[in-house]
């Protein structure tokens, strides 16, 4: 067996891959397992003959289960073939019970996991996998991947940043990562990030192995988008759950919530409702109305706000949900519908307009604040990465949602750079 190892390797180092891999099978015939197999394996798996590599593999661990690069490596060969998914993940879920601190097992349960629809436990791995190898580009672009398909792109950034940072120019890794970077870039709403990403994976391959250059025609040719990604407000609200209301009362004179109160004490609006607070974040505007409420309800796309709206304790009930999707699944369960500073990350109203009046019973009430752009109709991304509306885009999405105005007028509900930030606020009935 030493032999036929040494002139293995000799044959290699003369650039003979043919005349080693043929010496390497004659002696996997004639029974040879352990390193043979393991060396053979390994020149099968670089070939992409990830079946044979896959049974090489394991004729070599049988002689040595624990030698941990040929766990790792059949692993990988394991998730390079689709049809045998259950065994990758059996045997990865076998080496993290072995050894929980390996990063490359880490990383393909994420990709198991989020593959079977288990977000949180594909999102939890790949954290982990970041935690134990944070300078192993290759494994972060794949990783960055990961979460950003996860909805969660602010991590796989904020990783891949100090990886590409520290990189060397030569890491054949680092195009595919700055891809992978230019994904997550896109999923928080930053294309002029993205863009730099892709334009410097090109400089790095001319040949774009790595495929930047699709993207980034893309993303040149791409008109204005209608909506901010949930992505991005999430990752943005996350970020900002801990400061907000310090950020945003006291430095931003922030009042969307005191100004739907006025709002609607001024038409009268009595209590003893079912409300649903839309968008609720740290549960400023719960705490204006939940004297009017016969039970409070509330929800946000960022998890960080559900859990400081919780700990003020006024609410029935809480979850982490999308805009739209949360409203038309709880048909006619409520009597007024708040929503402050909620629709400037939307820029065509008429969803959600549609999706209130769903959630609403017959003559239910919704109460919201927008910025407001003066302009005939349609609305406007502005730098601050928020929509503002044409008041006749407003009356004319509620029009066609059925619902009837009682107010809307200007009011600013934020300063912004030492201004008053132009907007409106509404109260609406259905019908």
């Amino acid at each position: 067996m030493t032999d036929t190892l040494a002139r293995a390797f000799e044959l290699l180092d003369q650039g003979d891959r043919g005349g080693a891999i043929a010496i390497l099978y004659q002696a996997t015939e004639q029974g040879a397992g352990g390193e043979i197999a393991g060396l053979l394996a390994e020149l099968r798996a670089e070939a992409g003959e990830h079946e044979q590599a896959v049974a090489l593999f394991t004729r070599a661990l049988a002689d040595d289960p624990g030698h941990g690069p040929w766990r790792r490596a059949r692993l990988s060969s394991l998730m390079q073939l689709p049809a045998r998914r259950e065994e990758a993940q059996r045997f990865c879920a076998e080496i993290l019970a072995q050894r929980g601190d390996d990063p490359t097992a880490h990383r393909h349960m994420a990709r198991l996991c989020l593959e079977a629809g288990k977000i949180e436990a594909a999102v939890s791995h790949a954290r982990e996998a970041i935690f134990l190898a944070p300078h192993d580009l290759e494994s972060l672009g794949d990783i960055a991947d990961i979460l950003t398909t996860a909805g969660e792109p602010l991590p796989a950034v904020e990783a891949l940043a100090v990886a590409l940072a520290q990189a060397h120019p030569a890491d054949p890794a680092l195009p595919f990562a700055a891809v992978a970077q230019a994904r997550g870039w896109l999923a928080l709403a930053e294309p002029a990030k993205a863009a730099t990403s892709l334009r410097r994976a090109l400089e790095l391959d001319p040949g774009d192995s790595a495929g930047a250059q699709g993207l980034l025609d893309q993303l040149e040719a791409a008109d204005a988008p209608a909506d901010l990604p949930a992505t991005f407000v999430r990752a943005l609200f996350d970020t900002y759950a801990d400061r907000f209301d310090r950020e945003l009362v006291g430095r931003l004179h922030y009042d969307a919530p005191a100004a739907l109160r006025a709002v609607l004490d001024e038409q009268g609006i009595a209590g003893g409702r079912d409300v649903l607070d839309a968008g609720c974040g740290t549960g400023l505007a719960g705490l204006a109305v939940r004297d009017m409420a016969r039970r409070l309800a509330g929800f946000d796309l960022s998890p960080r706000m559900v859990e400081k709206a919780r700990a003020r304790d006024i609410y029935h009930e809480l979850w982490v949900g999308e805009l739209v999707e949360s409203l038309t699944q709880r048909p006619a369960s409520a009597d007024l519908l708040l929503a402050a500073d909620v629709l400037v990350y939307l820029g065509d109203l008429r969803p959600v307009m549609a999706a209130a009046a769903t959630v609403l019973r017959p003559g239910g009430l919704f109460a919201f604040t927008c910025e407001r752009v003066d302009q005939p109709d349609g609305f406007l991304l502005h730098e601050g990465r928020r929509f503002a509306h044409a008041e006749a885009h407003v009356r004319q999405a509620l029009a066609q949602a059925g619902f009837s105005i009682l107010t809307l007028c200007h009011h600013s509900t934020r300063i912004d750079r030492g201004q008053p930030v132009p907007g409106l606020i509404c109260l609406a009935q259905q019908a």
